[in-house]
């Protein structure tokens, strides 16, 4: 594919990626806005009450998580710049893909010391790799 095409199939994928995760709703504990004690764990849990509205789907109460939100299997996994994300914890990793610097963006993992990241930086611009978390520090 041309640089044209390869652009123009990025904007796409993005543009899907955006207005299907502005349908989706985001999704709260139930409860969690009444008592602090689960307010502060913002993650999601099933609801399992006998009566509980939320877990019957009842129209009115938060949404619960299902398969149907899920991102279509093209725009899945990637980074919101349209490129594909790859993990790199060092330099073997990063001279891989060295190859597919048109599509993949480059994320160093959290892992990764202070050095070992200095030299995987220096790395990727001296390969021409972007590099999606740069500024963060260790």
């Amino acid at each position: 594919m041309t640089e044209e095409k390869i652009q123009l199939y990025r904007k796409k994928i993005y543009v899907i990626r955006q207005k299907l995760k502005a349908k989706k709703p985001r999704f709260l504990r139930y409860d969690s806005d009444k008592f602090f004690r689960l307010g502060r764990q913002e993650k999601w849990r099933r609801p399992y009450g006998r009566d509980n509205k939320t877990r019957l789907k009842v129209r009115g109460f938060p949404a619960i998580v299902s398969v149907g939100y899920r991102l279509p299997k093209e725009v899945r996994g990637f980074h919101p710049s349209g490129l594909r994300q790859v993990i790199v914890h060092n330099i073997n990793d990063l001279v891989k893909v060295q190859n597919q610097k048109d599509s993949v963006i480059v994320t160093i993992a959290s892992s990764v010391g202070f050095k070992k990241r200095l030299e995987i930086l220096n790395k990727a611009r001296e390969l021409g790799l972007k590099v999606s978390n740069e500024g963060v520090s260790a």
